[in-house]
C-alpha cells in the first residue's frame, strides 16, 4: 500500500506546478465545507482539517478567512460534490473528485480532458473498486510498535503502517480519519504530521512508456485548468 503512495506522491509531484489555482480551490472547498457544517473550526472538524492542510500548503491567512467570511452570510452558490472515472492516457485508472455550481459545464470540461487526450471517461464505479479510500499519516517517528499500540488502545482499524529512515506512515479507512489523528496526537504529543490526508490509493499501478507519459502530463495539466477540478487520483506510474 505504502509503495502505491509514494508512487502517487511523486507522480502528482511532477504536475503539482500547474495548480495555479490552488487558492481559489481552497478557498471553495473551505466555503463549502463551512457553509454546511457551521463555521467554528472547534466544532465543525472537518473544516479544521481543512484549514491545517491549506496552511500546510502555504495558501495565505486572508484568503481562508475571505472563505468563512462568505460562509457566514449564508448566501452565495450552492456547490456539490461530483465524482468523475475513467480510463487516462495508457488505459491508466483516474478518479476526479470536483465541486461544482453546474454539473453540464463540470462534466463538459472534464470529459474534454478525456476526448483530446483520446481516452475514456466511465460510468460511476468504473474505477473506484480498484482504489482504497485511506486516512494517511505521516510523521518523523522510530517506535512502530508504540504507535500500533496507541491505535489499537483507542480501537482504531489500521490497514497498514510502514517505518523507513525515522518515518512512519499509517494507512487507516478513511472513516478512521480523525479518531485516529485524535489518537496519535493524545498518546505521542508533540510529533507533527507532515502528511494527515484522505486519498484514493490503488491497489496495482500501471507503469506508462513511450508517448503516453507526455500525453498523461498533457491530461493531468487540462484537469488541473479545470476551475471545479478539486482532487486528481491515478494509478500510473512514471520511471525516470
Amino acid at each position: 500500500m505504502g509503495r502505491a503512495y509514494q508512487n502517487r506522491k511523486e507522480s502528482m509531484a511532477k504536475t503539482s506546478d500547474a495548480k495555479a489555482k490552488v487558492y481559489s480551490r481552497y478557498g471553495r472547498e473551505i466555503y463549502v465545507v463551512a457553509k454546511n457544517s457551521g463555521v467554528d473550526p472547534d466544532g465543525n472538524l472537518a473544516l479544521r482539517r481543512l484549514i491545517e492542510k491549506a496552511k500546510k500548503d502555504q495558501v495565505p491567512t486572508h484568503v481562508i478567512e475571505k472563505a468563512i467570511d462568505k460562509a457566514k452570510g449564508g448566501g452565495g452558490e450552492d456547490f456539490v460534490t461530483v465524482r468523475f472515472e475513467g480510463f487516462g492516457p495508457g488505459g491508466c485508472m483516474v478518479i476526479i473528485d470536483c465541486l461544482t455550481d453546474n454539473n453540464n459545464r463540470t462534466f463538459g470540461d472534464v470529459r474534454q480532458c478525456f476526448t483530446k487526450t483520446k481516452t475514456k471517461i466511465g460510468a460511476q464505479g468504473a474505477v473506484a473498486h480498484m482504489f482504497d479510500h485511506c486516512a494517511i499519516f505521516e510523521f518523523k517517528y522510530d517506535d512502530e510498535e508504540r504507535v500500533l499500540d496507541a491505535l489499537m488502545e483507542a480501537e482504531v482499524e489500521v490497514n497498514d503502517i510502514e517505518s523507513e529512515a525515522g518515518v512512519i506512515t499509517v494507512f487507516t479507512p478513511a472513516t478512521e480519519f480523525f479518531k485516529a489523528k485524535t489518537a496519535l496526537m493524545e498518546a505521542l504529543p508533540g510529533i507533527e504530521l507532515d502528511v494527515d490526508e484522505i486519498s484514493f490509493l490503488p491497489q496495482n499501478s500501471k507503469e506508462l512508456t513511450g508517448d503516453d507519459i507526455p500525453l498523461f502530463e498533457k491530461f493531468i495539466d487540462m484537469l488541473n485548468d479545470c476551475d471545479d477540478v478539486q482532487d486528481i487520483y491515478h494509478n500510473a506510474e512514471i520511471k525516470d
